[in-house]
């Protein structure tokens, strides 16, 4: 007797004039194709798109930085003269810095009234702070106006990626020109190390932070203090790191198999109990016809 390879089809076939179709089944099976499209569409969406996970852990990220971060300053004093403005810069390792100037511009404001200056420098991973001020001038002015809005202020590489929205530039349009223009400005920043790691596995190390201000007009036992904008930081031991990533293509192939499997079994069971609550119901009928 030959082998017969077909007992192994565990889906056995029933011919079709053995079955018999309804208008109810035929209903159900056309709503079961459209809710099988709308999710396969959903699932198909969500596997193309990438998708960003973040997690928090200890550490210190960019450690080929050579314990430095990068700062991007951008800020205006509409009542102060550029000539009069500078950049000064202290932290925790014994930098003292007055005049900082590497990098920096500034632009006449108001027919040269005022001064908007724009700096690129780092800092050392240590408390500190850096602050605007007149300390570098030749000459100390009598009442210099320290009234102000700040632009940007950003630590570390730039992050565009729609999905993330962190306190990058916390300070961007902070207005202080209703201030009182001899007073001191202090800004306390808690600096947040962030990493973003993208599909092809680069990295990119920025920071966010949060702020908490006030202003004062500070007085000694010789008179009043000369006001400055203070920028006083500190960086958090907690790193955020983002990861983006896609759905992998077994758990794509998993879902769609649960879908279609899934829609058609519980269809099956509707179906049945339609059909069923159906002929018991003609059966009714006719007992009582008879």
């Amino acid at each position: 007797m030959p082998f017969d390879f077909r007992r192994f089809d565990i889906y056995r076939k029933v011919p079709k004039d053995l079955t018999q179709p309804t208008f109810t089944g035929a209903i159900i099976s056309i709503c079961c194709c459209f809710f099988i499209l709308f999710l396969f569409l959903s699932e198909l969406t969500g596997f193309i798109a990438t998708e960003i996970v973040n997690e928090l852990y200890v550490d210190d990220p960019d450690k080929d930085s050579g314990g430095k971060i990068e700062v991007n300053l951008n800020i205006s004093l509409p009542n102060l003269h550029c000539e009069l403005i500078g950049l000064d810069i202290q932290d925790e390792m014994g930098r003292h810095e007055v005049g900082h100037i590497d990098k920096s511009m500034k632009i006449p404001l108001n027919n040269g009234d005022g001064c908007r200056f724009e700096g690129h420098f780092s800092i050392n991973k240590v408390p500190g702070n850096f602050h605007v001020s007149t300390h570098s001038a030749t000459a100390q002015p009598q009442n210099p106006d320290m009234t102000h809005v700040i632009h940007k202020l950003s630590f570390g590489d730039k992050l565009q990626v729609q999905n993330i929205h962190g306190a990058f530039n916390a300070l961007e349009g902070a207005d202080k020109l209703s201030s009182n223009p001899l007073a001191s400005h202090d800004y306390i920043l808690k600096i947040v190390p962030t990493v973003y790691e993208d599909m092809s596995g680069k990295y990119r190390y920025s920071y966010q932070y949060t702020v908490a201000s006030k202003e004062y007009v500070a007085y000694s036992h010789t008179g009043r203090i000369i006001p400055a904008i203070w920028f006083r930081y500190d960086l958090s031991p907690i790193t955020v790191k983002y990861t983006e990533r896609r759905q992998p293509l077994y758990r794509f192939i998993t879902t769609i198999c649960a879908i279609i499997g899934g829609t058609f079994t519980v269809a099956g069971i509707l179906d049945s109990c339609i059909f069923t609550a159906s002929e018991a119901w003609k059966k009714i009928q006719l007992g009582k016809m008879q």
